[in-house]
């Protein structure tokens, strides 16, 4: 399948803008890892020690509601001016958000509390959309790797930043914070820094560059016998989506694409199971042990789960490139529903817990992989940054809803409960997956 990407790889000046790009993202993907992760390792601890364990998942689901939210605005800015600026704007967000939450620690105050986690989700939405910046100049054949390479930047920082926390808190105790808060305030460092480095050194623009290309191959690639036109010049959808670059359109596009409507369930019926059993498991484990010992065994714990999720994505995404797309995104769910058996039945037993923990991430690795590229190459350029905000606002509320409904479940039903329905939330994924799809499709292609 010929894109709109194909011919203008070869260029001579994109290689290098694509090379200085991926280092570029690489490097701010660690940082900004480290600054979700510490945050997000001790938010449902911090919110059931303010507001109650029945309120911490709905503490969680504000940070997942927030990254989901934050897609909107941050799509609008990279349609209208690149990467750059979008992915500076989500990090700022991201660090005004861990501030509050120091704030709302000392003065246990919730609504303040609610307000800085749903802010602290532009860490998220900007480590989540720095995923497709990889794939906007990427050859067609080396994609999914490419996209999976910043996948897994975040490992470095992320695995490590949970077992950070007891060292942050620690720190941060004798500046008069209260316990929990001092992650949050190293959070905010954190986006700070990685949104000065891409406002800085990300140029040119990875975006631009892509639609600026795409624009002069269009012309060359209509008159080839042999190459297949533009998307925009054959998909009704697209036609429609120029009108305007906001979710309706976004919408509209999806609608009329079979491959992109799978991407995007993949994508997020991944996240509802992930964060479903993740957000709960720190409150759970705080069930059998004590205060002096939960923040280190939940960060053994998390940074297991979290080097699921990530250590392995170059080795997804070159399965995704070499299998195709809807291979990995079936073996992702057959890992997420292993999860689920797992970590259902471990009861208190932290090790196996923690098997389930790490089945659970690799689940989420092959969906995320493979469903991000699948929708990023089936859509054209002149719509893409919508499509994907669109998916990612979609991935958000699921998410948060998965999350917010966690406490409750294991409230009311314990975790092996939460574990169950997590599986089940599959089912319409393994059933789209399924279908049938015509010969060529997108994700069929080697």
């Amino acid at each position: 399948m010929a894109t709109d990407l194909t011919a203008p790889v070869g260029a001579p000046d994109v290689a290098p803008i694509q090379r200085r790009t991926l280092g570029l993202l690489f490097g701010t993907q660690i940082i900004g890892g480290i600054g979700v992760t510490i945050g997000i390792s001790v938010g449902a601890l911090l919110a059931a020690r303010v507001a109650g364990i029945a309120v911490a998942g709905l503490a969680q689901s504000a940070a997942v509601v927030g990254g989901a939210l934050l897609a909107v605005p941050v799509t609008r800015i990279m349609n209208a001016h690149g990467r750059r600026p979008g992915l500076a704007v989500a990090y700022l967000a991201g660090a005004v958000g861990a501030v509050l939450v120091v704030l709302a620690t000392v003065s246990r105050w919730v609504p303040l509390l609610f307000l800085g986690m749903l802010l602290f989700g532009g860490g998220t939405a900007a480590n989540l959309q720095a995923r497709y910046a990889a794939v906007d100049l990427a050859e067609p054949t080396r994609r999914a790797r490419q996209l999976s390479l910043i996948v897994w930047a975040t490992t470095i920082g992320a695995v490590a930043a949970p077992n950070f926390a007891a060292l942050a808190d620690h720190t941060t105790s004798g500046w008069g914070l209260p316990p929990l808060a001092g992650p949050f305030a190293f959070s905010a460092a954190a986006f700070v820094l990685a949104a000065g480095v891409l406002l800085v050194l990300l140029r040119p623009d990875p975006l631009l560059t892509a639609r600026r290309l795409a624009a002069a191959v269009a012309p060359v690639a209509a008159a080839g016998s042999d190459v297949s036109p533009p998307a925009e010049a054959v998909d009704p959808p697209a036609r429609a989506a120029r009108r305007g670059a906001g979710m309706r359109a976004a919408w509209q596009v999806v609608r009329g694409l079979p491959a992109a409507r799978l991407g995007i369930v993949a994508v997020a019926v991944g996240h509802v199971v992930m964060v479903a059993v993740m957000s709960m498991t720190p409150v759970w484990l705080g069930e059998s042990h004590s205060d002096a010992d939960v923040l280190r065994v939940v960060g053994v714990v998390l940074s297991l789960h979290i080097a699921g999720m990530y250590a392995l994505s170059p080795l997804v995404g070159w399965l995704t490139d070499r299998l195709g797309r809807r291979a990995v995104i079936l073996a992702g769910v057959a890992l997420l529903l292993a999860a689920c058996a797992v970590a259902g039945t471990a009861g208190h037993h932290t090790p196996r817990l923690s098997v389930g923990l790490v089945l659970l991430g690799l689940g989420w690795s092959g969906t995320m992989v493979a469903g991000s590229t699948l929708l990023s190459e089936s859509v054209p350029a002149a719509v893409r940054p919508s499509v994907q905000g669109f998916s990612d606002l979609t991935m958000g509320l699921a998410g948060a809803v998965a999350a917010a409904a966690s406490g409750f479940v294991v409230r009311a039903s314990g975790y092996p409960v939460l574990t169950l329905l997590a599986a089940v939330a599959t089912v319409p994924l393994v059933a789209l997956a399924l279908r049938p799809v015509s010969a060529g499709a997108p994700d069929e292609e080697e």
